[in-house]
């Protein structure tokens, strides 16, 4: 009953901690302290063996993963490409189509493997402009752009993002896997999401809100030259070919994205910054992939602790189909965290193995771990989150959550449940 109760209350002051704005790796520890000691271990070896342990072993399997991936993100920022992307497909679609544009524009790039947080900068002057010209409430502007980065695009079959890479190494599968249902669910996130989020925009606007300017807005037309829209989509397609078709591993694929942009857009890239730019990357590389780890650490030591086996004995009992105590223990996780990548860090290497062993398929608890993972990872302490509609946006979020809420949190929820259903009816759907 005392672990029990440690372990409920560790992960609850690690939610509550992150969303009051300290820092994971710190926060992580003292919950690992709660844990170790109301669990009966150990408090020295429970931090540096068990924690350190998981801390270390994610990093050792992931950071090229984040390395490559932050670098690419830089490259495509400060090459002008993703300006340009979005650029050709506002141009594409019309301003009339403002809200479908960003939209598009930030899922386009998330496949493609760039940075959410490389998407929300590059994409926010641009949807800035297009809510202003329409004059449309600019409270949607963070949940449009959270929504077209990180629910369809973030979990759809063969993105090089870490959520879809994750499963990979415990499940054998590949970045394709559930191929079917994936696209499905995508496109039913796509369609359904963005038809709410017109909806919801509509509705404000008819009670009688619009555009309001506030004298903090410095948002201005960049004067510098980009590379061409069709030319800036080169590295995005080469990373996702090189991964999928040519089956390359991860980072290698990312990699080699990386190396066909430089040779297509050199005219683009300030050799002169090109080592600063470099060494930034890393650096954020290191701290991205850091405060995924803290929480990793922080789960190796929940899952030595007597209660732990009472709570996967109570999911993996859930009644209904086999894919549903997966798909709660990793939202659940997830939104403990306020993170998908640890929250998948944490719970697939526990519940692959379990699953597996009761006979699911590979392919599809990798899927149905990746949608389910975007569920509650996005509550109000996410990091993606709380940067874009604060940082970014200059959005409160009293103002500017319910949409995120809507799109980001119950969508993807009732995503995994089509998921789910698509893959109980139709087992053998590649």
């Amino acid at each position: 009953m005392l672990s029990i109760i440690g372990l409920l209350i560790g992960l609850g002051l690690l939610a509550f901690l992150i969303m009051k704005g300290y820092h994971i790796i710190i926060i992580a520890i003292l919950c690992s302290a709660i844990v170790a000691l109301t669990g009966g271990l150990n408090l020295y070896t429970a931090i540096t063996d068990t924690y350190m342990a998981g801390f270390v072993s994610f990093f050792k399997s992931y950071f090229p993963v984040f390395l490559v991936g932050t670098i690419f993100g830089k490259f495509m920022e400060k090459t002008g490409a993703a300006a340009s992307i979005a650029h050709l497909i506002v141009s594409k679609l019309g301003k009339g189509k403002a809200v479908l544009a960003v939209s598009l524009a930030c899922g386009i790039l998330a496949y493609g493997g760039v940075s959410v947080f490389v998407v929300g900068f590059t994409v926010y002057p641009i949807a800035f402009m297009l809510f202003k010209e329409a004059n449309l409430p600019r409270r949607f502007i963070p949940g449009t752009i959270i929504f077209g980065s990180i629910t369809f695009a973030m979990t759809c079959p063969g993105t090089p993002q870490i959520h879809n890479i994750i499963p990979i190494k415990f499940l054998n599968t590949t970045p394709m896997a559930g191929t079917t249902v994936g696209f499905i669910t995508a496109i039913f996130m796509l369609v359904v999401g963005q038809i709410w989020l017109e909806k919801m925009i509509k509705s404000s606007v008819s009670s009688g809100e619009k555009f309001i300017p506030r004298a903090s807005d410095n948002i201005s037309n960049n004067d510098k030259e980009l590379p061409s829209g069709l030319l800036s989509f080169i590295p995005l397609i080469s990373s996702i070919v090189f991964l999928n078709a040519l089956n390359f591993k991860v980072e290698v694929a990312v990699l080699c994205g990386n190396i066909i942009g430089f040779l297509t857009l050199y005219k683009h890239v300030n050799w002169k910054e090109l080592s600063d730019d470099l060494g930034k990357a890393s650096v954020s590389a290191v701290g991205a992939i850091a405060n995924t780890c803290a929480v990793v650490g922080f789960g190796s030591v929940v899952k030595s602790v007597p209660a732990f086996t009472i709570l996967v004995d109570a999911i993996v009992q859930i009644p209904g189909p086999v894919l549903v105590g997966a798909a709660v223990g990793v939202c659940l996780v997830a939104g403990i965290t306020g993170s998908a990548s640890g929250g998948m860090g944490i719970a697939v290497p526990l519940l692959a193995p379990i699953y597996l062993s009761r006979g699911v398929a590979p392919d599809a608890l990798h899927r149905i771990l990746a949608i389910a993972a975007g569920g509650l990872d996005s509550l109000p302490h996410n990091g993606y989150v709380v940067t874009t509609l604060n940082g970014i946006c200059g959005e409160s979020h009293k103002d500017g959550y319910a949409p995120v809420f809507w799109l980001t949190v119950v969508l993807p929820i009732i995503a995994t449940g089509l998921a789910i259903l698509l893959f109980t009816l139709f087992p053998n759907w590649p």
